[in-house]
């Protein structure tokens, strides 16, 4: 018999640590792991942590086994691994009626449960009675099982199990917007039941979905109906959030030691190393002690000051735990693997050395890890003054089983029993390692014959889509469709993957298909759906968008490959040339740059051996019988484009003929009367669409508030037709004394009547027939819409002839607005079809998931709606229709607007660095402010010509907005033919000197202008930061051309105060100033609303809720550039209470310093005899105008009557010294 060597002996005795600590505790039944011997219970986190040790030390024992009985030893641990693995698995498949839900509803109530019972695999609490939902476990979970079937273990066992586990990816993969209860099980610290976005959770999920993508869970001898597909664009969500919060927790945890697992084993979540090292190092500076690490700051678990006979904590004693917080071992452990994956020897040695000095010796000298150290009772107050002085005690179990087993891990791996690799066959600790740059392949088809040859005579040669056949092109809607069949199971009663879109990554990818190979087009494409896509130069600015963020994002093998169709919409009005900005787009591509991104410009088959290929081997033959049920209802209309080059109508395979099915031509037939020009509009111009909506709304019983959100309806008497008025809200408080009309009943509409009295609706539709514009159209069409219904047949042949819905000749309409561009009408009947953006709630989820709040409906509460969780898509619309009034304009600027803001959040965060609540409402007041201030208009009229703007002239309006930068804004009539009903607005980016760049260069000519200087020079205005008032500035020869004049700079910081004030911009530091502040005084005082000081009890300067807590105050004030003035007021107070004091009074009432500081302002202007202009007051506040417009610095500025201000009023609290007043 052969000797036993050293590293066998060795092995031995971890064999001997793991049976006695872990093993010793499985059920021979189930396989699982209870907590402890007092937590008879298995969690399934604890679990999977629990049983990495033993398939270490089954891999270690398999490789350097001396004799056979080590062989032995190497199975009969493998098969322990895999009976837990399994037992968890039955635990989950019990519950496959939640994972159903979850997938669709995200409820805290439809979750899979947290723990089980240890024999039975049974739960054990019910549904309301525990945190359930813990995202990071069935991810850690998925994982962990990812990475033991690629290291040789086989685990699952049958195709049902297959689709179980494809339905937990659907579970796991919209984590990044899933407010769970984490991975301690408290949600918000607070211990209250509250769920939050939590870091670890979104962390673990990311790295769960990369394993197990394209994984064939059958191993080495499965084959492609074992392979989960996951969709790259969701991992790719839960990345982007996951970078936008760290080294943040979640929003009530500024940093969570947690974190650990997800910037290094097992998840290595974050690929930005720089963020690597800046999370690691907040956790050792801020959590770690003499015994390992708190969880978090103010954490109260098992702490002394905790009162054990309740769950909950009240909010104010959470500072009582702060330095006395418990110091948990095991984040030792990850340490300690830490430096072994990043190969720091010396962090390895020295985590190792201080955990042997925490770690207890049990019976016959076995080492265990304790769960916790605490302060002792009688120390308490000591640790408070000193912290890390006072010697802790151990508590909790012992050993902590999933410390221990990360200990036993570490120490294989530290010895050499184990490779990294070895228990990270998948790679992942490479995810911080350079990448190197991703070319985006991109492929330009031509609709149509007509269009290739248009492209050709630009030296643009492509293929047209029957060309590439036999590679099929299809629309990314389709491949929406495809994906509810996977993971499919009707013996679980699992339905697949929900109806969601797919984004770009997604659709750059090759698909086969029953041995056929698909491309898809993006969805940024799909006109039919939302306006978006008719605007040409926004589907370049979302190509822009999404090329960089494919080059940024990749990381499948293979080159991605974006399809990008010219379709008839994209030639110009007349159809006989490529709109100049596509052509602009396509010679870009064919340079290989644009972007930012590496472009290579070929045909598709060219592509086909350089992309990545996905086989959807779920729609093979054998899925036949549940593919021609009946699909989902979706009211989307393709055209012939499609269907032409599709599958062919007398196909016998099935799968063609459910593609047909989705593909089924529904292209709008042309039912509407043309309209006649020169006829009289049918309406009397006095009445604007405006009073169309209202008499409407009371049809409907609805009453739109008119006061506070419009002018007043007076007749205008105008053959322009205006809508609405965003401006008036600014005077909320005032609106009372508004002088209000008599309401308008249906009567004055002036509808035609029958004979009893009654509106004739056959006169009606008859009118509908002598419209002179598409306005009017629409106008008519809405009035049959509410009184009739969406349904009503309108009989324009004739009685009997058959008639056509109101429904089908508004869509009609909108195509018709669509092809001549006018973007007000299109807006407008939108909102009447009550179209909803197609990645809405996307956007709204993804604005909340970068942590901020958004608001809806024009300022101020209660209409204006907080939204502060992500919404399904059916409520968030309806919220957006409630909030504005069912003002179907307000509500359709407010969706376009909400997906801008996405789109930037995406692609710019830093625009967003300073601000917490994002106010839709506010941001379109102050959209319209700009343009009437640019124009020198009515607030009515600027707010129809903001709803004419182009979506891309939209998007850069807003982009102004929230960048600062200046940018001008000029208006031109229309030509004469047009039936729009509005001027057209262009917007531009200033130079340095104040016109536009074309300007500069002299060939700028305007097309024909409203007014005109002198009878024949076209005006330019512009606003900016530096040009508020707008002055109208001549383009001309003359020597002062573009340059500003000096009124211009007039209303400079007015206009600025407003804009932050609006987009609730807050200088940097701003809220932990306020923490200081309320530390030193019993509360703050803004408005009317106190900030009590109470709130630094419950929570820490970085928290985000502390941040929410100090917006919902500011949020009480309705005049952005007087909240803004109170912000300056409050960092003036920062710096008094950065002296050394122990306080700076009760309550402060920071509105009494402004006003102090504005009579003090007004005696200074007075004693230099400043004219009655210059003295003039804000009829809401009380603040002189001037004093609003003045910059912060200099002997005049702002920031020196708010010091004065701020110091009078506090000074009986400051040392005496006769410097504090200078």
């Amino acid at each position: 018999m052969r000797s036993r060597s050293n590293s066998g002996v060795r092995l031995d005795g971890y064999a001997r640590l793991v049976q006695e600590t872990i093993l010793s505790h499985q059920n021979p039944v189930t396989g699982l792991l209870p907590a402890s011997t007092q937590k008879k219970d298995a969690w399934v986190r604890d679990n999977v942590y629990s049983v990495l040790a033993v398939w270490g030390l089954g891999m270690a024992y398999r490789k350097n086994a001396d004799r056979d009985e080590d062989k032995a030893k190497a199975y009969e641990l493998e098969q322990s691994v895999v009976k837990l693995m399994q037992g968890l698995l039955q635990c989950m498949m019990r519950q496959v009626d939640k994972v159903e839900k979850f997938k669709h509803t995200q409820s805290t109530k439809d979750c899979l449960h947290a723990k089980y019972d240890t024999p039975t695999c049974a739960t054990v609490v019910e549904d309301d009675q525990w945190g359930h939902l813990q995202v990071d476990a069935t991810s850690i979970y998925l994982l962990m099982l990812a990475q033991m079937t690629a290291s040789g273990l086989r685990i699952i066992s049958n195709l049902d199990e297959v689709a179980f586990i494809q339905n937990l990816v659907f579970y796991i993969e919209a984590a990044y917007k899933v407010a769970d209860y984490g991975m301690w099980e408290r949600g918000d610290k607070t211990n209250q039941g509250i769920p939050e976005l939590n870091g670890s959770s979104i962390g673990i999920a990311k790295a769960a979905l990369e394993a197990i993508d394209e994984l064939d869970l059958f191993g080495a001898h499965g084959g492609p109906k074992s392979v989960i597909h996951v969709q790259p664009d969701e991992v790719e969500h839960c990345q982007s959030i996951l970078c936008s919060m760290l080294p943040r927790a979640s929003t009530s945890k500024e940093i969570d030691a947690g974190l650990l697992s997800v910037i290094s084993f097992p998840a290595f979540a974050v690929e930005d190393a720089e963020l690597v090292a800046i999370t690691k190092s907040e956790i050792i500076s801020k959590l770690q002690g003499r015994y390992g690490c708190c969880r978090f700051i103010r954490d109260g678990y098992r702490c002394p000051k905790e009162d054990p006979s309740r769950l909950h904590y009240d909010p104010a004693e959470l500072k009582l735990f702060e330095n006395i917080e418990c110091e948990w071992p095991v984040f030792w452990t990850y340490l300690i693997l830490d430096g072994i994956f990043s190969e720091d020897q010396v962090q390895v040695q020295e985590y190792r050395e201080a955990l042997e000095g925490v770690l207890i010796r049990g019976k016959n000298g076995i080492k265990l890890l304790p769960e916790l150290y605490s302060v002792p009772h009688d120390k308490v107050e000591e640790e408070y003054s000193n912290p890390h002085s006072v010697d802790r005690v151990a508590m909790g179990q012992l050993p902590h089983m999933w410390g221990q087993s990360l200990y036993i891990l570490g120490c294989l791996l530290a010895e050499g029993f184990l490779a990294p690799g070895e228990i990270d066959p998948l790679n992942r600790r490479f995810s911080t390692n350079f990448k190197p740059d991703v070319v985006v392949q991109v492929c330009v088809l031509a609709e149509s014959e007509e269009i290739q040859e248009l492209l050709s005579d630009h030296g643009i040669n492509v293929q047209t889509m029957s060309e590439v056949l036999p590679i099929r092109v299809m629309p990314a809607r389709i491949l929406s469709h495809v994906y509810v069949r996977l993971g499919n199971c009707k013996k679980l009663n699992l339905s697949g993957r929900p109806y969601r879109h797919i984004r770009v990554l997604g659709t750059s990818k090759f698909y086969e298909i029953r041995n056929r190979f698909y491309i898809f087009i993006p969805q940024f494409l799909d006109q039919h759906h939302f306006y978006l896509a008719l605007d040409n130069q926004m589907i370049v600015e979302m190509l822009r968008t999404e090329l960089a963020y494919l080059s940024s994002c990749w990381r499948m093998t293979g080159r991605p490959t974006l399809t990008f169709p010219i379709t008839r919409s994209m030639l110009d009005e007349d159809g006989d040339a490529i709109d100049p900005c596509i052509l602009a787009t396509l010679r870009k591509l064919q340079d290989g740059y644009f972007a930012g991104a590496r472009v290579q410009m070929s045909d598709l088959s060219s592509f086909k051996t350089t992309s990545f290929h996905t086989r959807l081997s779920f729609l093979d033959e054998g899925t036949d019988d549940s593919l021609l049920e009946d699909e989902e209802d979706d009211d989307d209309e393709y055209g012939e484009e499609y269907s032409k080059y599709g599958p062919s109508e007398g196909s016998k395979d099935v799968f063609d003929q459910y593609l047909t099915q989705l593909l089924h031509s529904t292209t709008i037939t042309c039912h509407l009367p043309p309209i006649q020009r020169g006829q009289h509009h049918v309406f009397s111009a006095e009445h604007t669409t405006r009073d169309i909506l209202s008499f409407m709304a009371q049809v409907k019983g609805i009453n739109i508030p008119k006061s506070s959100m419009y002018l007043p309806v007076t007749p205008v008497k105008s053959k322009h037709r205006r809508s609405l008025n965003l401006l008036e809200v600014r005077h909320y408080q005032h609106s009372s004394n508004v002088k209000q009309h008599k309401p308008h009943s249906a009567a004055d509409l002036h509808l035609p009547r029958d004979s009893q009295g009654n509106t004739d609706f056959v006169a009606l539709v008859r009118q509908l027939k002598e419209c002179p514009t598409l306005q009017d159209q629409a106008d008519i069409l809405y009035i049959l819409y509410i009184m009739k219904g969406a349904d009503w047949l309108v009989e324009l042949s004739g009685p009997g002839q058959g008639g056509v819905s109101v429904r089908s000749l508004l869509e009609e309409l909108y195509v018709q607005a669509g092809a001549s561009k006018e973007w007000g009408l299109i807006r407008y009947i939108s909102g009447i079809l009550r179209k909803r953006v197609e990645v809405l709630a996307e956007a709204c989820t993804d604005l909340i998931s970068h942590h901020k709040q958004l608001t809806v409906g024009l300022p101020p509460e209660p209409r204006e709606r907080v939204i502060t969780v992500p919404l399904p898509p059916e409520e968030l619309n309806s919220l957006i229709y409630e909030a504005s009034g069912q003002d179907i304009s307000i509500a359709v600027l407010t969706q376009e607007i909400m997906v801008y803001l996405a789109m930037y959040v995406r692609s710019q965060p830093a625009l967003f660095g300073d601000m917490l609540r994002l106010r839709i409402g506010l941001i379109m007041q102050v959209m319209a402010t700009e343009l009437a201030r640019s124009l020198h208009c009515s607030g009515e009229e600027a707010s129809e010509s903001l709803m004419s703007l182009s979506p891309f002239g939209m998007k850069n309006l807003l982009h102004h907005i929230l960048s600062g930068k200046e940018f001008g804004v000029e208006r031109s009539m229309r030509p004469i033919q047009s039936t729009a009903t509005s001027p057209a607005i262009s917007i531009h980016e200033l130079g340095h000197t104040g016109a536009t760049k074309n300007e500069r260069s002299g060939i700028h000519k305007l097309k024909s202008e409203i007014k005109q200087l002198d009878g024949s020079r076209p005006l330019s205005r512009c606003s900016s930061p530096s040009t508020p008032s707008g002055i109208l500035s001549p383009v001309g020869t003359g020597p002062g051309d573009g340059q500003l004049h000096w009124e211009e700079r007039q209303g400079q910081w007015l206009r600025r105060r407003r804009l932050d004030g609006a987009i609730n911009r807050v200088p940097v530091g701003f809220y932990q100033k306020v923490w200081t502040i309320l530390q030193k005084c019993h509360g703050l005082s803004l408005d009317g609303y106190v900030l009590p000081s109470s709130t630094t009890r419950e929570m820490t300067a970085g928290e985000i809720k502390f941040a929410v807590q100090v917006e919902s105050v500011l949020n009480h004030v309705p005049q952005p550039e007087y909240r803004q003035l109170l912000v300056e007021t409050i960092m003036v107070l920062g710096l008094v209470a950065d002296v050394d004091v122990e306080s700076i009074g009760g309550i402060i009432h920071v509105d009494r310093i402004l006003h102090l500081a504005n009579d003090l302002f007004l005696n200074d202007q007075k004693s230099h005899s400043a004219s009655d202009y210059f003295l003039e007051k804000d009829p809401a506040t009380g603040i002189c105008n001037f004093f609003y417009d003045s910059a912060p610095s200099g002997s005049y500025g702002t920031m020196t009557y708010l010091s004065k201000a701020a110091i009078t009023y506090v000074q009986d609290f400051l040392p005496c010294s006769s410097c504090l007043m200078q």
